[in-house]
């Protein structure tokens, strides 16, 4: 559950833009009459895909490869959780600022794009984008593969639907829940990277495990707030992050980033006002 759940939200809010994204430049081509294009697209889509299961395949193999070597191993998970939080980062701030014009953002550009390899490079790093952030949270916040499959699936009946006008949903809605959890996850992200950075540093015997550093903010473990085994700490731990034992400094850098990210939302929002 705790790896399922966060899974199945980063693949549907991941696969749904990539599908819809799809979907509007199909759309567009057929509005213009432009059919012949269509082709491209879905290379570009191919490619994309392509391009994130490599990625993919070569994060899981140097997960392998170290998986004998803890210190080694919680290096890695720290580094590439700062990787992706990074990446993450840098798509949150996109989408805070060009989210709710998504439609017009992408036809502009085909406005622009007059080749069939415009098209093709165009849907390619859209969906390469998409593909590549659920490649790295995969592995970098240890998701459940299957459940982020389940919401890609999920994801891609939405946008079928969608696309027929089978159904109508009110897409800002769920694109600016799913964004929230997508902030309150990049903060887990960056506490999970300083938790697992102090600990090999402390492993190696870089940091004295008698360093103020690793001070605790507070214990939680064993009450209904563990995040491992309570009842409320569970279900914390999967929609927020929560941890129940954290250090001071990763608590006090985790909670700095998130609210700072949803302070600059709330902040571009009454600009835009």
């Amino acid at each position: 559950m705790t790896e399922f759940f966060p899974g199945l939200i980063i693949g549907f809010r991941e696969g749904l833009e990539a599908f819809l994204i799809t979907a509007i430049i199909i759309r567009y081509l057929k509005k213009s009459n432009r059919n012949e294009s269509i082709k491209y697209v879905w290379r570009g889509v191919g490619l994309g895909i392509l391009l994130s299961l490599l990625i993919g395949s070569v994060l899981y193999l140097i997960a392998r490869g170290l998986s004998d070597v803890d210190p080694v191993v919680k290096l890695w998970e720290s580094g590439a959780s700062i990787f992706a939080l990074v990446l993450v980062t840098t798509f949150i701030i996109w989408m805070i600022r060009n989210g709710s014009s998504m439609t017009s953002d992408i036809e502009g550009k085909l406005k622009k794009t007059i080749s069939n390899a415009g098209v093709l490079i165009l849907t390619f790093a859209f969906i390469a984008r998409e593909g590549v952030e659920i490649a790295i949270f995969t592995f970098a916040g240890s998701y459940s593969i299957v459940g982020i499959l389940v919401g890609i699936l999920i994801s891609l009946v939405l946008t079928v639907l969608i696309f027929f006008s089978l159904v109508k949903v009110n897409l800002k809605v769920i694109f600016n829940i799913t964004l929230i959890y997508l902030i309150l996850q990049a903060g887990f992200l960056l506490g999970y990277a300083v938790h697992e950075g102090l600990s090999a540093f402390k492993d190696l015997g870089m940091i004295d495990a008698m360093n103020p550093i690793f001070t605790k903010l507070f214990d939680l473990s064993g009450t209904v707030l563990d995040n491992k085994t309570g009842v409320l700490g569970i279900p914390l731990y999967v929609a927020t992050g929560w941890y129940s034992k954290p250090e001071i400094i990763q608590f006090v850098i985790q909670y700095v980033y998130t609210l700072g990210i949803f302070g600059y939302w709330l902040l571009y929002l009454k600009n835009k006002q």
